[in-house]
């Protein structure tokens, strides 16, 4: 018998997991097996995971957020990357994904499997590229000996790049960026010097017999999605997508759990445009998309550029957001940027969420604004996304101001208008 949440789904159960699902989203058990039956809902529960307590993803619920960590062959080690789910998962981070490329991958994921009570996702061919001194070496067995032992480990779902198919290679010497997808360009590449097609794509239903076992959700990876606003929405991603529809479609007939990745780079008036493409395709998988940042020209700044994009991707129907952090384009993230970045894409998906009307979704905003009427800072701070930046900035202007006023004792006003000025307390006397 499957153990996997999708097939269990079908046969009419309600897992422990759907049951937990059911209560964090405050939504029925069956309204939350039905799409989990579907396929409309996710919920990546590896069987090996022990400390997981489970989400769902898909449309119908809360927008989740994913952090990405993992160190490179240039920085970072496993005590640091373990701060940095820390500080993801303290934040707010619904699922972290470990694209670890440098020293100690199997170390390093090994300890974020077992300290970690979110979802842990992985891209296996960083993995399977570092066990080859030159990545043309890869082969097919050692990528299904990868994603096995990736699944004995724990891991709850992985992005594999197993839409990106040969015919599509030529489409991308149109684009300015080419590909920009790091799982992507090699497998490109790959295909190009073996003349064969991507193995991904050929060993696809092996990947789903070892998915299906230990109830690895599949994340399947937009190697062609665009890097920059040049080329997006043109013919090579949309190529891809229409064959991901088509894995989408074979993994649930094998029950495993399957969402579709998306674009990077869109222009903010084509975002909805992308939703929809997605939704129609793939009948609604989840769609789990790379912000998308919607200009070019602010590095330094790409995580309030992507959450612009996320929140409206959000709105029109992405599932999970991937979060881009300040370093995007520049570096490898450090643990601030880690929390630079959840906090971004916490305000996005609280945007969409509010917006859409889900469920209770505007409780915390009503709260806040309770607090802020009757000047409890306190309580403002405790509902704040991020509690301590609250206070630095609140205790800062208190230190800024100059002279003393003998109504400003009572701390009842903000430093932006003073005492003598504030429009709350102003219209209390009213």
């Amino acid at each position: 018998m499957s153990i996997t949440q999708i097939a269990r789904a079908k046969a009419g159960e309600i897992t422990p997991a759907i049951q937990r699902v059911a209560e964090r989203e405050k939504r029925t058990p069956e309204f939350i097996r039905e799409l989990v039956a579907a396929g409309k809902i996710v919920i990546p529960a590896n069987i090996n995971h022990a400390k997981l307590d489970p989400i769902g993803i898909g449309r119908e619920l809360y927008t989740k957020i994913n952090a990405n960590i993992g160190n490179s062959a240039l920085s970072s080690c496993p005590r640091q990357e373990l701060e940095k789910l820390r500080r993801a998962i303290y934040y707010g981070a619904d699922t972290v994904m470990d694209l670890s490329t440098g020293q100690n991958i199997v170390q390093i994921r090994r300890s974020i499997i077992e300290e970690s009570t979110v979802p842990i996702g992985t891209v296996p061919v960083y993995e399977v590229l570092s066990r080859v001194k030159n990545a043309m070496d890869l082969s097919p067995e050692l990528i299904l000996d990868v994603i096995r032992e990736q699944a004995e480990q724990g891991v709850d779902y992985i992005t594999i790049h197993a839409g990106l198919l040969r015919e599509h290679v030529p489409m991308a010497k149109k684009r300015l960026l080419r590909i920009v997808s790091r799982g992507g360009s090699i497998m490109a590449k790959w295909m190009k010097v073996h003349e064969q097609e991507n193995p991904f794509f050929t060993r696809f239903d092996d990947i789903l017999e070892i998915c299906a076992k230990y109830d690895v959700t599949l994340s399947l990876g937009d190697g062609m999605r665009p890097g920059c606003l040049a080329d997006a929405s043109d013919e090579a991603q949309f190529a891809e997508l229409e064959v991901l529809a088509g894995l989408v479609q074979r993994s649930r007939a094998a029950g495993v759990q399957a969402m579709v990745e998306g674009p990077g780079h869109i222009p903010l008036d084509e975002i909805e445009m992308n939703m929809k493409k997605e939704r129609e395709l793939c009948d609604d998988a989840p769609f789990y998309i790379l912000g998308p940042v919607v200009i070019d020209c602010a590095p330094g700044y790409d995580h309030i550029t992507s959450s612009i994009g996320a929140t409206l991707g959000a709105f029109h129907g992405a599932a999970m957001l991937c979060y881009v952090t300040p370093k995007e384009h520049l570096g490898l993230p450090n643990a601030e940027d880690v929390r630079n970045g959840v906090i971004a894409y916490k305000i996005a998906a609280h945007a969409a969420d509010v917006a859409l009307k889900k469920p209770d979704a505007r409780l915390r905003d009503d709260a806040v604004s309770r607090a802020r009427a009757d000047f409890d800072w306190e309580k403002q701070f405790e509902l704040a996304l991020d509690p301590e930046r609250a206070r630095e900035l609140r205790q800062e202007a208190l230190n800024e101001k100059t002279g003393h006023h003998p109504n400003e004792d009572d701390n009842r006003f903000c430093t932006m208008c003073g005492p003598d000025f504030c429009s709350m307390r102003i219209s209390r006397e009213l």
